[in-house]
């Protein structure tokens, strides 16, 4: 496929990553393009940090269709930092990875807490090696190896760029990347944007980071075949390297901060690195914060299929096929091939790699607008991989976004400015406590529930001291406080159910509710009548005891006891029969709520 050349201001002339039908503006992708359906997208480490997640705030629920905040951290309490080493389990024992050819086809999402060995994790401390073994598994199956740092890595950093030299086993390889800096003194922490496309350059700057230029096709180039490819990486490793681009470009990113490293620290902060990146540049973010743990903050944006959307999702969605994205370049590792048409045969899938980042931040943006981006299935990733950074304490430190309007491929959006200067604040500034938050838009929202057939444990904030548990799963027991609320995609036995609609004049309003113990989250849906109207009210009364911390997509009077829910600028105006929904999270018990709805 043919690609359009596009000039970045922050680079020299590369591909565009677009797919061939878009042609971005020269405003910088913010003017409407219409996507034209049927298509193709292209699109032994530290130990304090185990004491650290476990003081964190506990992950909200996630609920489709509506933005669940989730509690903020103590303001006593750091964000959990990046390890200060590439891969903090290379020290693990890990066993023999499957063959291929014995993988059976399992249609759930795999059991990211359940050891090779078929045991289960039960501590925060058995989290490294478990990542690890996911870490193997993902390279042998889908993305291809990446290789420890070279013999070689030398470099310079300044206040305009970096070079990178590498050599290894008789080989050598270098290439650069362009950096500009933030107004004020440094060091500054630094976000590696790939291609000249990722999150608003501006908006980095302006929160204080710096902003790391990176050309990856210096490293993995695309448009060439598997068996000649080209870049950095393979002057190394061989053109014939089983790895993909995806990996090559990861390799490239770890190489840079190995010179960040050497550097002294006077200019970037080489405990301080984030990444981002859009389309086939997102897929590269999304691997690089996986395999890095050197990378404090991950920020991929509408990666599409090879992305962040489950592999096992992306046929039932009609997302760019998992054939056409291992063909239409060498993104992939060349051992993905046998299981483009057969992902459930995959013993591993992006869930696990959205958990590969925990605790780390990660701030996943998306498009729902578009399917051949598999956003519900990116949205089924991300509540996966939280089911571990619940797990580990760490649940106000990822962010899925893709309650957006504009439905343009890689725009700026408003609405991710910020979470954006948010997430770069606490986790590479480490001036901010602001906790992370599901925004899943009702048009492409999945469902968890219907991809697991395992449970969340309640990891220890210890080594175990006794044998490993039993290898079948095990739910938290119920003597045991919870670190956090159950998936909202999967509710409990206690729930609820949803109430009957209350009759008003001109609307009614039905409420479904997710419990835990100690509190909930409420989704209201508001329907017309038989008449248009131009405004709504929900009145409902809380049980004693219970109280709103928090809402969404409604103006609140009230916390406790009558609590009135009104609309705000963008959902009042409804047609006959038409309905929008509005949210809210509150401590103690909901019960049955009964809501009234007024119009105007």
């Amino acid at each position: 496929m043919g690609y359009p050349t596009l000039e970045p201001a922050t680079m020299g002339a590369i591909p565009s990553p677009y797919p061939r039908n878009f042609r971005p503006s020269a405003e910088g992708r913010r003017s409407a393009i219409p996507w034209k359906e049927g298509l193709v997208t292209t699109s032994p480490g530290r130990s304090d940090i185990r004491s650290t997640i476990a003081a964190l705030a506990i992950a909200a629920l996630t609920v489709a269709g509506v933005a669940t905040l989730l509690p903020a951290a103590p303001p006593a309490e750091a964000a959990v930092q990046a390890a200060g080493v590439e891969d903090e389990g290379a020290g693990c024992a890990v066993p023999s990875l499957p063959d291929a050819g014995s993988l059976p086809s399992v249609a759930k999402l795999p059991d990211p807490f359940t050891r090779l060995n078929g045991t289960r994790i039960s501590s925060t401390a058995d989290w490294p090696c478990r990542r690890e073994e996911i870490k193997r598994l993902a390279e042998k199956f889908v993305y291809g190896e990446k290789p420890a740092k070279p013999a070689g890595v030398t470099g310079t950093v300044s206040s305009t760029g970096i070079t990178v030299n590498v050599s290894h086993n008789g080989k050598s390889a270098s290439f650069s990347a362009k950096v500009e800096l933030p107004a004020g003194t440094g060091p500054f922490p630094a976000v590696v944007v790939l291609g000249g496309f990722g999150a608003d350059t501006a908006a980095i700057k302006a929160a204080g980071a710096a902003v790391i230029n990176y050309d990856p096709y210096a490293v993995g180039k695309e448009g060439t075949p598997r068996s000649a490819k080209q870049g950095a990486f393979y002057s190394v490793y061989g053109s014939s390297s089983s790895t993909g681009l995806l990996m090559a470009w990861a390799w490239g990113v770890s190489r840079i901060i190995d010179v960040i490293e050497q550097s002294g620290g006077g200019i970037l902060r080489a405990d301080a690195t984030g990444v981002t990146g859009c389309s086939r540049f997102g897929k590269g973010a999304f691997v690089i914060g996986a395999f890095d743990q050197r990378i404090a903050l991950t920020m991929p944006i509408e990666s599409g299929s090879a992305g962040v959307p489950i592999f096992r999702g992306i046929p039932g969605e009609g997302a760019q096929s998992l054939s056409s994205a291992y063909g239409e370049q060498p993104w992939l590792g060349d051992a993905f091939g046998p299981f483009t048409g057969s992902p459930a045969r995959l013993p591993v899938d992006t869930h696990e790699m959205v958990a590969m980042v925990a605790p780390r931040g990660l701030f996943i943006m998306d498009n729902p607008h578009i399917a051949n981006l598999g956003p519900r299935s990116a949205s089924v990733a991300a509540l996966g991989g939280a089911e571990v950074y619940r797990a580990l304490g760490a649940g106000a430190d990822i962010t899925y976004w893709s309650d957006v309007q504009d439905g343009t491929h890689c725009a700026n959006r408003p609405e991710w400015r910020t979470p954006l200067q948010q997430n770069i604040q606490k986790f590479l500034l480490r001036t901010g406590t602001a906790a992370g938050a599901m925004r899943i838009s009702s048009r492409a929202a999945g469902n968890l529930a219907e991809w697991r057939d395992w449970t969340t444990p309640v990891l220890t904030s210890t080594p175990p001291t006794s044998t490993p548990p039993s290898p079948s799963p095990s739910a938290p027991s119920p003597s045991a406080p919870s670190p956090s609320a159950p998936s909202p995609s999967a509710p409990g036995p206690t729930d609820p159910p949803p109430s009957s609609p209350a009759p008003g004049a001109g609307c009614s309003a039905t409420v479904s509710v997710n419990q835990w113990a100690g509190g909930f989250v409420a989704t209201v849906k508001v329907t017309a009548g038989s008449s248009p109207i131009n405004g709504w009210t929900v009145g409902l009364t809380l049980p004693a005891g219970a109280a709103v911390t928090s809402s969404w997509n409604a103006d609140r009077t009230g916390s406790g006891g009558a609590v009135r829910f009104s609309n705000v600028s963008y959902n009042g105006k409804l047609g006959a029969g038409q309905a929008t929904e509005f949210g809210f999270q509150g401590t103690g018990t909901a019960g049955a709520l009964g809501p009234a709805c007024s119009s105007a």
